[in-house]
């Protein structure tokens, strides 16, 4: 499929332009210049021709080891992916030195570009006249906040795309119905990345992939939006989403970060399994635990990965000290994987994976009522519910209502007198004999009445 990038100087508008070509609000959109910093895909349409559009991060002259340097080097590697250049550039404000620097970096592309003057309303600003020094023909007027002038852009684009060579490929939506994305077939698995700030997430998706594809450096909370990635490993289709360090709310105060948080909560919700990176050399802290715990409530499968692994002298003490601590803390849990990685090396990241899929299979566990019962029985003959009022609490059978992640339902007499103690034991059980560790399991009970059995 076509692919069509967004580029131009920081907050002109780029983001706004992605969304509204996406159809979806994918892209933070803020008045504070530098928001995107790493460049991210979606499928796109506009009226009858679809692309897969490119938000890139604003363009800018610096040092190229500065962060506006190292984020005007992945604009530069998005581009070259791209087919067609979308040249952003605020007519408001009229034509700005770095736009000529942006028309130089595109014109070296050799990509077809179309020069857009967006934030043009009802009537062209004094600045748009500007923009024909650029040379790159009549600039397209558009406002893409109130989706205005796409009429243009279609007519401005549509020669690029033909329609009858073009194949549209298939591409799952980032955020929707979920049940309808479960139905469909060869769904990809849907795989997030999250943790603290400067744990190391970035770093290890570029392992992942094999090459430079996040933004990554010393500073911390590097990474803003939750970026998805296509990747395929091993012949397995993967959505691979990295998403923005979350500290803990009481430290969260700025606007973009509240945003920032509510986009990697959704990453979980809309994933199937979640990689908890934590810093080996800051083992463990409070926001580690919540976020597990996070993972837990939304029923995700969860594997945590300690980076930075080759930093840790005691790596005997700290691997125990750590699976006490999980066991301890994330009880309702127990034997979530742990796997050590160095991803500045490329080190146990086959394992990691391993992990993944394993948690995936199980998250994905179906098991028949006749098994689940054959199961059920002897521990209902070896320890029995406790009585209540004097009167047993029979426990009829146990069927499996859904999967991701696996549940199931109880049939009882007395529903809501079975103590929670006993469906854990149950579950500790279910656990050991169908080899579910680290897999999240709902239980619940459902009333049934038996006129043939005396309570």
């Amino acid at each position: 499929m076509l692919k069509v990038s967004v580029i131009g100087r920081p907050n002109v508008g780029k983001s706004t332009l992605f969304n509204r070509l996406a159809g979806k609000k994918l892209a933070l959109v803020h008045d504070e210049p530098g928001v995107t910093r790493d460049w991210r895909e979606a499928p796109a349409s506009l009226f009858d021709l679809d692309f897969t559009v490119l938000d890139t991060a604003g363009v800018e002259e610096a040092d190229k080891e500065s962060l506006a340097g190292r984020m005007t080097a992945t604009t530069k590697s998005a581009l070259e992916q791209s087919d067609i250049a979308l040249f952003v550039v605020d007519a408001r404000a009229g034509l700005a030195p770095t736009d000529r620097d942006v028309a130089g970096i595109l014109r070296k592309s050799n990509k077809p570009i179309i020069l857009i003057a967006n934030k043009c309303d009802n009537n062209l600003p004094d600045g748009f006249d500007e923009l024909h020094a650029l040379g790159l023909g009549e600039p397209v007027a558009i406002s893409a906040e109130h989706n205005m002038g796409m009429r243009d852009l279609y007519e401005a684009l549509k020669p690029f795309i033909d329609r009858e060579h073009v194949k549209v490929e298939e591409y799952e939506r980032a955020e929707g119905d979920e049940e309808a994305e479960e139905a469909e077939e060869n769904k990809p698995l849907h795989l997030a990345i999250i943790g603290r700030p400067n744990a190391g997430k970035s770093t290890l998706v570029n392992a992942l992939l094999g090459y430079d594809r996040m933004l990554t450096g010393p500073e911390a909370g590097l990474t803003r939006d939750a970026v998805h990635i296509q990747w395929d490993y091993e012949g397995q289709p993967i959505r691979l989403v990295d998403t923005a360090g979350l500290r803990r709310n009481t430290k969260v105060h700025e606007k973009i970060e509240e945003m920032s948080v509510a986009e990697t909560e959704r990453a979980v919700r809309l994933a199937h399994v979640v990689v908890l990176v934590v810093d080996a050399t800051e083992m463990f802290e409070h926001q580690d635990l919540h976020l597990a715990q996070m993972v837990e409530r939304e029923g995700r499968g969860l594997v945590i990965c300690i980076n930075k692994w080759d930093l840790v002298p005691n790596k005997e003490e700290v691997t125990a000290f750590l699976r006490s601590f999980l066991d301890k803390n994330i009880a309702q849990l127990p034997d979530i994987p742990i796997v050590m990685t160095t991803a500045t090396k490329g080190q146990k990241l086959d394992k990691l994976m391993a992990a993944v899929f394993d948690i995936y299979e199980k998250w994905n566990r179906r098991i028949s009522t006749s098994e689940l019962n054959r199961w059920l029985q002897p521990l209902l003959d070896h320890h029995p519910p406790p009585l209540t009022a004097g009167r047993p609490i029979r426990i009829r059978y146990m069927t499996q209502i859904k999967t991701r992640p696996p549940t199931f339902n109880i049939w009882v007499n007395k529903p809501t007198n079975l103590p929670d103690t006993y469906i854990r034991y149950l579950a500790n059980d279910f656990r050991r004999t169908f080899d579910m560790g680290g897999v999240v399991l709902r239980f619940y009970t459902k009333k049934s009445d038996n006129p043939y059995v005396d309570d």
